[in-house]
Parts: C-alpha cells; sequence; structure tokens
C-alpha cells in the first residue's frame, strides 16, 4: 500500500544515486509483497485486525527511529493540526485500502489507487496554490479514463470495493499533499511517529463497532506483527532511498508496484486482469509518469 512520496524533511545527499534506486525497488517489492500478504489475510480476519497487526509493528519502529532522534514530545511539536491530520488521512486509507482488499482483486484494486499522484495533481492548485498547466491537465483526465477501463461501470468489480479504493487514491493523494506542505517544517522521524500512532488507533476504531470478533491465534497473529515488519522495513528503505535520490527522479519507477501487483494477481491469486483493464492500468502507468516527470522538469 504505497505510491511512495518524499517524506517532508527528507534532502537527497549529492551522492549515491544508484543505491538509492536499488533501496526504492526493495521497498517496492516489500509493499507488493505486503499487499499480497494482507490480501491473502483479509479473506479469514477482519481488516481492522490486520491493520492493528500492522501498525503496531509499525509503531514500535517509529518509536525507536523517535527515540534516536531523541525528541519524544511528540504533543509539543509545531504544525500539529497538519501531522494530525495527514495521520489520520492515511489512517483512512488504510481502513480502506483494507478493506476493498475483501472483495477486490489484487491488480485492479492496486490500479485504482495508483491514481492517487492524479488526484494530488487535481487537488494541488486548491491546496498548495501550484499552478498545472493543459498538458498536466491531459495527462490527468486520460489517467481517469484508465481508471473507467479498469473499473466499467455495470462490471464485475464490486461497487463497494471500487468506492472504498477510489476514497484511498483520494485520502492517500491528501496524504501527499500535507507531506509537502510539511516539508522542511517537522523531522521525518516525528512525522513518522505521528503517523504510526494514529494509524494504529484508528484502524482498530472498527472492532468497537462489530458485533462479534474473532481474534488470530497465537502463531497468526505472530505472523501478521512479522507481515507489519515487513512493511515498517520497507518504509524504512523509502526514507533511506529518499536520503540518496531526489523524489522527482524516483516517482515515475512506483509504476513498478503495480507491475508486481498484476504478477503476484496472476499467478497466486489465479485473477489476470482483462485486456480492457490492462488497458487501463497502462493508461493510468503512463499518465503517472508524465506527471513525474513534468514535476521534475518544474
Amino acid at each position: 500500500m504505497s505510491v511512495a512520496g518524499a517524506p517532508a524533511g527528507i534532502a537527497p545527499r549529492a551522492a549515491g544515486t544508484a543505491g538509492g534506486i536499488a533501496l526504492f525497488l526493495c521497498a517496492l517489492v516489500l509493499f507488493a509483497a505486503y499487499d499480497a500478504f494482507a490480501k491473502h489475510m483479509v479473506a479469514s480476519h477482519p481488516p481492522a485486525v490486520v491493520n492493528v497487526s500492522r501498525y503496531l509493528a509499525i509503531a514500535v519502529l517509529a518509536l525507536a527511529l523517535l527515540l534516536r532522534h531523541g525528541d519524544l514530545r511528540l504533543w509539543r511539536q509545531p504544525h500539529r493540526g497538519l501531522l494530525v491530520l495527514r495521520s489520520v488521512a492515511l489512517a483512512v486509507v488504510a481502513t480502506c485500502f483494507m478493506t476493498a482488499l475483501v472483495t477486490m482483486p489484487l491488480a485492479e484494486a492496486t490500479a485504482i489507487y495508483f491514481t492517487a499522484p492524479l488526484f494530488m495533481v487535481a487537488l494541488s492548485p486548491r491546496l498548495l496554490g501550484e499552478r498545472v498547466g493543459r498538458a498536466q491537465w491531459i495527462a490527468v483526465l486520460a489517467g481517469f479514463a484508465g481508471m473507467l477501463c479498469i473499473v466499467r461501470p455495470g462490471g464485475e468489480l464490486p461497487l463497494a470495493g471500487t468506492l472504498l479504493m477510489a476514497v484511498a487514491a483520494v485520502c492517500y493523494a491528501l496524504f501527499q499533499l500535507l507531506t509537502r506542505r510539511l516539508s522542511g517544517l517537522v523531522p521525518a522521524p516525528v512525522q513518522f511517529a505521528y503517523m504510526a500512532l494514529a494509524c494504529l488507533v484508528i484502524t482498530g476504531l472498527p472492532l468497537l463497532f462489530a458485533p462479534h470478533v474473532v481474534l488470530p491465534s497465537s502463531a497468526e497473529g505472530a505472523l501478521m506483527i512479522a507481515g507489519g515488519a515487513l512493511s515498517g522495513g520497507a518504509q524504512l528503505l523509502l526514507l533511506a532511498a529518499f536520503r540518496r535520490v531526489a523524489a522527482a527522479t524516483l516517482a515515475p519507477l512506483n509504476y513498478v508496484q503495480l507491475l508486481l501487483a498484476v504478477l503476484i494477481s496472476t499467478l497466486w491469486f489465479q485473477r489476470p486482469p482483462d485486456g480492457p483493464a490492462l488497458a487501463g492500468m497502462a493508461l493510468i502507468a503512463v499518465a503517472g509518469a508524465y506527471l513525474a516527470r513534468a514535476r521534475r522538469a518544474a
């Protein structure tokens, strides 16, 4: 579950481009592996349980980073409102994404989620005051046309899952825009800790309203937490990659994860995308890569 963007407060070093790209690709592989793992687990466990186990592991990693940073006073950080809003946005992403995976094929779900960069461009004039050119708007429209090729109103994809994944994409776009707003204002370990703790609490809220929750066995719980640690490790690899390479350089590589999702959906879950869906994914990938290149040139 990631359309990777640079965390605020991370400045790339002058050297280490090849190493940074390798770290970034490793992170994408881990994210794709975790999404497949999550898809497998939500078939027999509530999505909220899978999310809580994930963010329990990530929260431990985040607190370790915060200890290394040397400032545990999260409540005394500047821009708390933006930090909380950013964290809540990601918690909504996690909740919608995991719930949608119950019914959505992995490849199509990932492709819809990868429209987040399109929503970022569409929202940036209002939220950040950025100017968006005509060619960028055309790319956005092409990407959304690709999403329609995947969804095909009246087609086989479940409506509820499709809507949840679209909400996840919009909220992830908001998360990334808020990350850019916080750039240089709040240290990355502080942002990471806010995000992890907020997601741990908020993604667990659905359990309070569930009439009956069957908790996983100790072995299953340990496996879920290990999966969460895998996801947290991917986050740390992203931090390391963005210290070596500019985000605009890495952004087009995001779509490697979409390719991995297609392969996993086909080989593991026996759900290959059909022709129109593959065409839609290609449109989304090309549009997103163009927008990333345009941002790099700006």
